[in-house]
């Protein structure tokens, strides 16, 4: 079996990788079948030369490969037909700007396994970056706090060599008596988000205790959809039900906006969904969050004011709730300053690649060599034989361009 670790290239560039070159060796010394080949790449965390030294086969041509890895969608042009890809897609939400990327792979023949949607028969995620998207989230969100209003000064995220120099950043966060923030989500996203405000020294309150309650200290409550989700008809939440029919449920949200000063979001939103909360909620003078740090970035999704990804150079922009619009980062009390970088990952990319590499090897790969006999990767393929796997066969209306 021959992989290849092809070179990102989408813009902005991204500088993570499947596998490190350590990581490659111990693929290979279990398997020893396994034959890994590195594409050139000026970009990567990890240098081209360090793949060399550990004797792994750097090259201009990828196409010796049968099974070609990466983390972002692969530019049209550098796709080879009739190849195994995998990669993150963004494509299972019928995303209009990437309909040519999966129009052309059904036209090439390619199998496409989205790392998105390899999942165990619970529907739990095999791997995935959303620790590490939590945690440059949520720090993000503190950088942003002491630009606003002048509090303090952190490096950016990417100045951090790691992961642990980050932490030491959060030495420096002063955060107001009773400052509040409110943050979404418990899987992988909101637990690394939690883990910074946790390093930060931010004090961790149940929802009660934070919606009817003042503290000495800055806190932090963490949401589960219960705790702002509820059914539109009884009063017991189910969440089995809620997300397989969220249109039953409606946000019950807005008794955070009136105390949080800052949001952080970590849940997954379904577009079926009700948004959190409205632009009309947000012209309020009763709401009271000037800080939106959307990890989740979904356009115009469970945040309204989240009107365009933004990005690691220029991570914020003010937004206008009584136009609509968007303005220059801090620049009016009554704007709310929106965190909405959509590549989170990629600011300590070498941390998140390490996590990635070692669920790759140990949750993904075993299914190549087990003739994948849970279903793992056949619940995962998009694509095969120039046509939509029966899974997929809802994106057929989106390929032809009539959704």
């Amino acid at each position: 079996m021959k992989i290849g670790l092809i070179r990102e290239g989408k813009t902005p560039p991204d500088k993570r990788v499947v596998l490190l070159p350590e990581q490659c060796l111990l693929l290979q010394e279990r398997y020893p079948e396994v034959q890994i080949y590195v594409e050139k790449s000026p970009v990567r965390c990890v240098p081209d030369t360090d793949y060399e030294k550990a004797g792994l086969p750097v090259v201009d041509n990828i196409s010796v490969a049968d099974l070609l890895l990466g983390i972002k969608e692969v530019p049209i042009e550098a796709l080879i037909p009739e190849k195994t890809y995998m990669f993150f897609s963004h494509t299972i939400k019928k995303q209009p700007y990437n309909r040519k990327l999966l129009q052309t792979i059904l036209q090439k023949h390619i199998t496409l396994i989205d790392f998105e949607c390899l999942t165990d028969e619970d529907g739990n995620r095999l791997i995935a970056f959303g620790r590490f998207a939590g945690i440059v989230g949520a720090y993000n969100a503190l950088w942003t706090y002491g630009k606003r209003f002048g509090a303090y000064e952190l490096k950016r995220a990417y100045e951090c060599k790691d992961y642990e120099e980050l932490k030491q950043e959060l030495k420096k966060v002063k955060l107001p008596t009773n400052y509040k923030i409110v943050l979404t989500g418990r899987g992988r996203v909101g637990n690394g988000a939690a883990e910074v405000l946790d390093a930060a020294g931010i004090r961790k309150v149940s929802p009660q205790e934070f919606v009817g309650q003042t503290f000495e200290k800055p806190v932090y409550a963490q949401l589960a959809s219960r705790d702002y989700y509820a059914p539109n008809e009884g009063i017991y939440f189910d969440e089995k039900e809620f997300y397989l029919y969220p249109e039953r449920f409606h946000s019950d949200f807005l008794k955070y906006a009136l105390t949080a000063d800052m949001l952080i979001t970590g849940h997954f939103w379904n577009p079926r969904s009700e948004p959190l909360f409205t632009v009309d909620d947000m012209q309020s003078p009763a709401f009271k969050i000037k800080i939106i740090a959307d990890i989740t970035c979904d356009i115009r999704g469970s945040v309204p004011s989240t009107i365009r990804a933004t990005t690691i150079e220029s991570p914020v922009y003010d937004f206008d709730p009584f136009t609509g619009k968007e303005r220059a980062p801090f620049s009016n009390a009554r704007f709310v300053t929106v965190m909405a970088v959509d590549n989170l990952p990629c600011e300590l990319p070498l941390d998140a690649s390490r996590l990635f590499g070692r669920q790759f090897i140990e949750n993904v790969f075993p299914h190549f060599m087990n003739g994948d006999k849970e279903g793992v990767l056949t619940r995962a393929t998009i694509a095969k034989d120039g046509k939509l796997t029966p899974r997929y066969a809802y994106l057929q209306d989106y390929v032809e361009g009539k959704s």
